[in-house]
């Protein structure tokens, strides 16, 4: 029997937060829009992007592959919030991914064959326009950066020099291999770029396991939910249950973990759920129908999303520390690697990857940075040197356009092209994220059951607000002396130094009689609990989705990223759209409907350059 959910006041003001957000996001976009109107003929064509903030050109069209994106949508709409819980969790991620790389098909469709797909990646300002001049790999490694800059006879092709070798390199390997051509780029391109939509859930999937350790023990950790047990499929309209201080869906304001999914081969068809992957399923149907599937298809800026999503999947893998994470952190350290030669603005990455250390554990920082390093001392035995080719792609990025295009008009009309990749429903959801991180556990204003140290998780208790009576001496020995009259604290021996808590003057005033470095242990061992219970409570979807944010915020001010960020970023993209996984499931539909509308529209007025 399904029972209406109460909302009370918090929750109804919190959907109302999410309506602001995605109003807000909404006016950006349409003030990106409307300004180069605005602006007189010669200020609009120094923007170099004729459907600015979008680099493309207004064309409204309809093409093949309108129909089934229609479709497609209609089905995410329909069925994938139901199937993303019901489904078991390898058959979810499956589907999940080939939704993604049918979403991104039928729209790079609407432009046609050709001109959507197999000729993306062969016109002559992209890499494979340079592929059948490197005859010789080794010698073109040696000699890249000898043809960066511009108006030289050999100069390359504007994405090839905007770029360390790793990603012509890819495209030379792949054409080595008898898969040359604009079509099989492109099917790598998608391939690669939509599985992200399995690698994002998934890190969020075990950042929770990290956390709690209950996959380590097989008992529940103190993250995990009690979940409702039902045969059939999830309730999504059900009530919330909620239990106990680390309950993902009340801190971070969004909906409760509250269902379970179904698996074949047990008995009653039943499995019960953590709240990590409840919000990792609740992400599925929200990455499957991305809109920034329309640059995933056909760019390879796709490419450089889904491996370095991997890396990011491979260190969270590795936090868990379970048997071979040593080879999973070397693993993701190798993709990092390989990522910031792909793109320079990859070494961004380093901050998603930074959240998830922080937010778990630094050991398998000493392995990933040896992968890293593996990586960046073969190109460099190769003959390419990665900061001498940073430092010549910034001179050769201020001979072209970006000389003249007004970072006053793209340091904020880059976001709005974001918005527009990432939708309205993950910015509908950023203020659930700023709740989610739960800051004010770090900083000691709001006090969440610490941790257990032992490998064992316990029930958690929250400590006493009174102080309590120390326990009895024992038989024999020597009992402290009282405190005297005048209230003031006297020299107790050392094993009350382990004594219970004590609030308020009581505590400043034992502080104040001990010795200075005892002072400063105590002060470092509270900023350690502080910590440790940060990590506990803080959010898995909160945590990747502001990493994304402050990578692309750093992109932004760096001023290299003018125009075409709605390509460019779609690395921090994809962490971004997880964010939605926080929104209340009574309204996921409706969301899964604005970002697919958002997506059609877009790819139907404006024929992108990507």
């Amino acid at each position: 029997m399904r029972n209406a959910p109460v909302l009370t006041p918090p929750r109804r003001l919190t959907g109302r937060a999410d309506l602001y957000c995605a109003i807000a996001g909404a006016v950006l976009v349409a003030t990106a829009f409307l300004v180069p109107r605005i602006l007189g003929e010669r200020e609009r064509g120094r923007l170099f992007a004729g459907a600015a903030p979008i680099f493309g050109n207004w064309l409204p069209h309809i093409g093949w592959g309108t129909a089934p994106a229609i479709g497609i949508a209609a089905l995410v709409i329909v069925y994938g919030p139901e199937l993303a819980h019901r489904l078991p969790w390898r058959r979810a991620l499956l589907l999940t991914w080939v939704t993604a790389a049918a979403w991104a098909f039928a729209l790079a469709m609407v432009d046609g064959w050709q001109r959507g797909f197999a000729g993306r990646l062969t016109t002559r300002d992209e890499y494979l326009h340079e592929v059948g001049g490197v005859h010789d790999i080794a010698a073109m490694l040696r000699g890249f950066s000898s043809r960066i800059l511009d108006f030289q006879p050999d100069s390359w092709t504007t994405h090839v020099s905007g770029h360390p070798p790793g990603a012509l390199l890819t495209f030379v390997l792949l054409d080595r291999l008898g898969l040359g051509g604009g079509a099989w780029a492109a099917l790598l391109c998608v391939l690669v770029g939509s599985s992200v939509a399995v690698a994002v859930p998934v890190t969020i999937r075990v950042l929770g396991a990290a956390s709690t350790g209950s996959e380590n023990t097989g008992r529940p950790g103190r993250s995990e939910m009690k979940t409702v047990i039902r045969a059939g499929h999830a309730d999504l309209g059900a009530p919330p249950v909620e239990s106990g201080p680390a309950d993902l869906g009340r801190r971070a304001g969004g909906a409760t973990p509250r269902t379970s999914a179904t698996t074949p081969g047990s008995s009653a068809n039943r499995e019960a759920v953590s709240a990590a992957e409840w919000r990792s399923r609740a992400a599925l149907p929200f990455l499957a129908l991305a809109p920034a599937a329309i640059w995933i298809a056909v760019s390879a800026d796709g490419l450089f999303a889904g491996v370095t999503a991997w890396a990011v999947a491979l260190l969270a893998i590795a936090t868990r520390q379970q048997r071979n994470w040593v080879l999973a952190a070397i693993g993701a350290g190798l993709l990092f690697g390989y990522g910031i030669f792909l793109s320079y603005g990859l070494v961004l990455m380093a901050v998603p990857a930074a959240a998830i250390l922080i937010a778990r554990t630094l050991r398998p920082a000493v392995p990933a940075l040896l992968g890293v390093l593996l990586v960046v001392f073969a190109f460099k035995a190769a003959g390419f040197w990665w900061l001498d080719g940073y430092h010549l792609v910034v001179q050769r990025y201020y001979q072209g356009i970006a000389s003249d295009r007004p970072y006053s008009y793209w340091v904020w009309a880059n976001l709005a092209a974001t918005v527009c990749a990432v939708g309205l429903a993950s910015v509908a959801a950023l203020h659930r994220v700023a709740r989610g991180l739960e800051f004010d556990t770090l900083w000691g204003k709001r006090d969440l059951p610490m941790m257990p140290r032992s490998s064992t998780p316990k029930t958690p208790t929250r400590e006493p607000l009174v102080p309590v009576p120390a326990t009895a001496p024992a038989a024999g020995t020597a009992s402290a002396p009282p405190p005297s009259s005048a209230g003031s604290a006297v020299s107790a021996p050392i094993s009350a130094a382990i004594s219970p808590p004590v609030m308020g003057a009581e505590r400043s005033k034992r502080s104040a009689a001990r010795p200075g470095p005892f002072v400063f242990a105590q002060a470092a061992a509270g900023c350690v609990d502080r910590v440790r219970r940060w990590r506990a409570a803080v959010d898995p979807v909160a945590l990747v989705t502001a990493a994304g944010v402050i990578a692309l915020l750093l992109a932004d001010l760096s001023g290299l990223s003018k125009a075409e960020t709605e390509r460019i970023w779609l690395p921090f993209d994809v962490w971004v759209l997880a964010g939605a996984a926080l929104l209340p499931a009574r309204g996921v539909r409706v969301w899964l409907g604005v970002q697919a509308v958002g997506a059609l529209v877009l790819v139907h007025v404006i024929l992108t350059n990507w």
